[in-house]
């Protein structure tokens, strides 16, 4: 990130205009030639959940040159489609569960396309008997979540319906999501190594929270479906993450770029590095491709 004489942050377009060297030459113009895969939580949205305005004018630079601009979070389908209607994406696809649900969107409306599923039964059981207090929730596609127990408050959307564990798991699920309030995200990976997970992907999140998906099902292999339907060239898409779910994706773009507040690991597999989501470090980025 740059600043300018007096200290302060350089505004966003000056900053971006110095991020266009850093552009793949393989990256094109905004246009119907481009992809862009976005996280939301962490990097469009401010830990507030507030999307401020140069995100909203950075995409809809792009959206309104035709660009294929696509959510890739691990929010399920009832808080992924109200983000893509604040930033105007109201003609286009959404990449939901961590890529276990595609969903496209029309006229304000949207359609769930594909969905991949697992059985969550064996990994949850095996979590639930190396620590019984752990909570467990699976989403409901459209609807909300079942979970064994309440989350803390405004961590899931939609509708919530407790269920002992055996309801939980009785039927395939395309994303399974465990918390532990009282930890944190290292006692999650240190979960995960004693127990080991066979037949899931899974990503550690923010404090002491754990999604499972089908295995080998990630954003990357959803844009990747995208790509292809779009008929996208590989050396045109660009993505933007700032989590562990985010690695697969920044890896598979061409222009894989991590947020400033992204764990050492997810930098690692970046192409580049941003400012963190409270300076804008997204918008840097979308307006540099705009200017393209």
């Amino acid at each position: 990130m740059s600043e300018n004489t007096t200290g302060q942050l350089a505004p966003v377009i000056e900053r971006a205009a110095a991020w266009v060297e850093r552009i793949p030459d393989s990256v094109p113009a905004p246009g119907p030639d481009l992809m862009v895969g976005l996280d939301i939580d962490g990097t469009l949205l401010h830990y507030d959940g507030d999307l401020s305005a140069e995100i909203r004018g950075a995409v809809a630079a792009l959206r309104e040159a035709g660009t294929h601009v696509i959510l890739a979070t691990g929010r399920g389908v009832t808080a992924t489609v109200p983000v893509a209607h604040a930033l105007g994406l109201d003609e286009t696809w959404a990449v939901s569960s961590n890529g276990a649900v595609m969903v496209q969107l029309s006229q304000g409306e949207y359609e769930i396309t594909d969905v991949v599923t697992f059985d969550p039964g064996p990994a949850v059981r095996a979590l639930a008997s190396e620590m019984p207090d752990l909570l467990f929730g699976v989403e409901d596609i459209g609807r909300g979540f079942k979970v064994t127990a309440p989350f803390p408050t405004g961590e899931l959307t939609g509708e919530i319906d407790v269920v002992d564990l055996d309801e939980l798991v009785a039927t395939p699920a395309t994303r399974v999501t465990v918390r532990a309030p009282d930890l944190d995200s290292d006692d999650f990976y240190d979960l995960v190594a004693r127990v080991g997970l066979h037949g899931v992907s899974y990503a550690v999140g923010w404090a002491a929270w754990l999604d499972l998906t089908p295995p080998g099902v990630s954003k990357a292999s959803a844009l990747e479906g995208l790509r292809g339907r779009f008929d996208v060239r590989p050396g045109a898409t660009v993505t933007l993450g700032d989590g562990q779910n985010d690695e697969e994706m920044l890896q598979w773009a061409a222009h894989g770029v991590a947020m400033g507040d992204a764990p050492d690991h997810v930098v690692a597999v970046a192409d580049a590095q941003t400012g963190g989501v409270a300076a804008d470090g997204a918008a840097v980025v979308l307006r540099a491709l705009a200017m393209r």
